[in-house]
């Protein structure tokens, strides 16, 4: 049995065991592959992969350069973990829940420049979306830029939910050679913050400033984000977002 056939056996048993969890019934192609690490080179700095599986995309990104070192690779599965740690020693193979992402030490290694997504975001939680986009931005530098691929007709992250974040979503194109054809998108921030900046924005409410750090706000609150034209849209949201410094003012809701 080959390589490619043994990966494509893995990834359909991985499938059929999960099908919400693993993306596809079988492994990327090559032209998906390219297309996912366009932007990505040596000077890309670490690169954190989510759900490499069989290790697809971690292949090309070597191709791109990046060293196998400062590949940080997130995998669920126990059996695509353990094929990852045989195919790639040097890289750093966790076991974990993408969703923990925020809680992952990564000292001593370079800068995150960019995160590539394999995961199926299209199937999870809203709430999980936003809590793997969240961790993901916690480690990238602010220059940083998330990568994810999509089955689907449009962005596979919800406008609202880039709102919140104060993210932005870029189409970069889409392959008709991968089974089946998919679109990559660049996911990066709106404006990243410059080195003389302050790390958060005072907030006003009732008239107050109010810091992002304090907790005693209330349950509902009426957001609006202010874009540079002057106008903006706005969002209610029951527990305000970890990224409320991406917010101008805010004041109370009356529901």
């Amino acid at each position: 049995m080959t390589n490619r056939t043994a990966d494509a056996f893995l990834f359909f048993r991985a499938w059929l065991s999960a099908p919400l969890r693993v993306a596809s019934v079988i492994p990327s192609g090559r032209a998906l592959s390219s297309l996912m690490t366009a932007e990505i080179s040596a000077k890309t700095g670490t690169v954190i992969e989510l759900g490499p599986g069989t290790g697809v995309f971690t292949k090309a990104l070597l191709h791109r350069g990046v060293a196998e070192e400062n590949l940080v690779l997130i995998e669920y599965g126990a059996d695509f973990a353990t094929q990852l740690s045989l195919r790639f020693p040097t890289a750093r193979i966790i076991e974990m829940d993408a969703a923990k992402l925020r809680k992952l030490p990564l000292q001593g290694s370079a800068p995150v420049g960019a995160v590539v997504s394999g995961l199926p975001l299209l199937s999870m939680p809203m709430r999980k979306v936003h809590t793997i986009l969240e961790g993901a931005f916690s480690h990238l530098r602010h220059d940083g830029v998330f990568y994810q691929f999509t089955f689907g007709p449009r962005c596979p992250i919800a406008r609202p939910l880039l709102d919140r974040l104060g993210l932005k979503a870029r189409y970069i194109g889409c392959t008709l050679a991968n089974i089946p054809p998919a679109a990559v998108y660049r996911i990066s921030r709106r404006r990243p913050r410059r080195a003389f900046e302050p790390a958060h924005q005072d907030l006003l409410f009732d008239g107050q400033k109010i810091h992002p750090s304090q907790q005693q706000l209330p349950a509902w609150l009426f957001l609006f984000q202010l874009n540079p034209a002057g106008t903006g849209h706005s969002i209610t949201a029951r527990r305000v977002p970890s990224a409320l410094s991406q917010w101008d003012y805010a004041w109370p809701c009356m529901l």
